[in-house]
């Protein structure tokens, strides 16, 4: 029999759903058609802004205790946060390597939202959806469907679980129990110093310390040199270290160079070492029957990473990692814990652990954005995005080596263009004058390129990675481009800059 206390604690109960359905209903409309007019008209805005004072003074302050209503915080969000993104959904965001989204995946992220699932490995659609996803990168990628994978974050955390495998699986020693100071060897890891940085990171996170990652130098392709690999793996064994992998990259982030796949894997299979393949920058080029020849030894990897909300366009985040052998893969991660202990039948009877396959044990519903937009576009249209923009990094190429005041600074196999602005006569501080280019495009709103270093010179970056740009936007990138360096060497010429 409840008590008078348990009577009044109950009258007192409340959830965090709206007490206004209706109103929320129509606030949830307004959102959906904000949103879908935004991405609509992204052309007529700027391609970046920053943040004025007074929006960066609103994002300041302390937690608020009460609550303002939803109306409110949404017309904040309009205000203060909406005008002034990263920039990557524009069709002149070419920086880094960073997809565009689109409509339907956003309005994916919404439906993961709503069912809110931990997507860990129990017996519901989530799980198998993610199963499904899974398969059809096996597929595409031109994997067995016996492998093993895992949706994560993204490329760093990709290559992050791709080498934990490597490691325990050549280790030796079971280096989960006694941790990697029992090696009896120092292990080494190979790739080329074109290789993504989140590689070295994986290095420092595992144990094994940036000085294990042997780095290669590369050809005048920007790939990695094949003898000098060779040498390497040799006179490291004779140094008495314990060589354990290599990395290939399937486009590297500065230029888009694919190294030579077909005979990393071949080195891999006659020295015992683990083959993993970088694909975060053109993996998914595979999607493309023009493009899938550059690709080629890929699917003879051990692992593969890569990032579908890269050059897929699906929203942030949606990276992936598949493991040729699914024994491995389970061995390097797979824990035990009664209260995570599957049972005969129930939510926890049915479905594949993921949280087995990688660091996370609370995961999101990375599955559907993924599963939903190839559903709805098909992989030919995907990779026949990919192709144009190889093309349009082609024609932007031509354009670049055409204009007297512009160098080309590297080929251009995939969908990276790396220039400067030399002028006519030459800069005399060429470094220095792209520097300011580059930040004075960005500032104009005109255009999101980024910048590397290639031989020792400061290269204007950009990474076609874009289903939303044309031509016409490269034209007018070039236009202001010649502009504002005409301008920037002028004012260097009478000592302003």
């Amino acid at each position: 029999m409840l008590t008078a206390t348990d009577k009044a604690a109950a009258t007192q109960e409340a959830s965090l759903d709206p007490e206004d359905w209706d109103g929320l209903r129509a606030l949830g409309h307004r959102m959906v058609d904000d949103a879908l007019d935004y991405l609509r008209s992204v052309r007529e805005r700027p391609a970046w802004q920053s943040p004025p004072p007074a929006a960066r003074d609103r994002l300041r302050g302390s937690a608020p205790t009460q609550g303002q209503g939803a109306e409110a915080a949404y017309r904040e969000f309009v205000e203060n946060v909406l005008p002034y993104p990263t920039g990557n959904i524009h069709p002149r965001f070419w920086g880094w390597v960073i997809g565009s989204g689109t409509p339907l995946g956003a309005l994916t992220e919404m439906l993961a939202a709503t069912m809110n699932p931990n997507v860990g490995g129990f017996d519901d659609a989530a799980g198998l959806l993610e199963d499904q996803v899974l398969d059809w990168w096996k597929e595409l990628l031109g994997y067995p469907k016996s492998a093993s994978g895992l949706l994560v974050s993204g490329g760093s955390m990709a290559n992050l679980v791709g080498l934990a495998v490597a490691r325990h699986a050549q280790a030796g020693f079971d280096v989960r129990k006694a941790g990697q100071a029992a090696a009896p060897r120092p292990m080494r890891l190979y790739a080329s110093t074109e290789v993504h940085s989140s590689v070295g990171k994986a290095m420092e996170l595992l144990g094994l310390g940036r000085d294990a990652l042997h780095l290669v130098p590369v050809d005048a392709e920007y790939r990695i040199d094949i003898p000098a690999l060779e040498k390497a793996i040799a006179d490291d064994r004779r140094a008495g270290t314990q060589p354990f992998a290599i990395v290939g990259s399937a486009g590297t982030v500065n230029t888009g160079a694919i190294d030579d796949l077909e005979a990393l894997g071949a080195l891999c299979r006659r020295e015992g070492l683990h083959f993993h393949v970088d694909g975060a920058v053109g993996a998914l080029g595979a999607l493309s029957p023009d493009l899938r020849p550059r690709l080629r030894g890929m699917e003879k990897a051990d692992s593969i990473a890569f990032d579908p909300h890269k050059w897929g366009h699906f929203p942030y985040e949606a990276g992936c990692i598949l493991v040729r052998d699914a024994e491995k893969h389970l061995a390097t991660f797979a824990a035990q814990a009664d209260y995570l202990a599957k049972s005969e039948g129930g939510i926890a009877g049915g479905g594949k652990r993921f949280a087995d396959r990688g660091p996370q044990l609370s995961r999101g519903f990375r599955a559907l954005k993924i599963w939903m937009v190839m559903k709805a576009t098909g992989t030919n249209r995907l990779g026949a995005s990919m192709a144009q923009n190889v093309a349009q990094a082609a024609y932007l190429a031509q354009r670049v080596e055409a204009e007297k005041e512009l160098e080309l600074l590297a080929p251009v196999p995939l969908n990276i263009v790396c220039f400067r602005y030399r002028g006519k006569p030459a800069v005399a501080d060429a470094d220095a004058l792209n520097r300011a280019l580059v930040v004075a495009i960005q500032e104009a709103g005109i255009a999101v390129p980024s910048s590397t270093i290639l031989g020792g010179r400061y290269a204007i970056r950009v990474c076609i990675n874009n289903h939303r740009t044309r031509r016409e936007d490269l034209d007018l990138f070039l236009r202001e481009t010649l502009r504002l360096g005409r301008d920037l060497q002028v004012k260097e010429a009478h000592g302003h800059r």
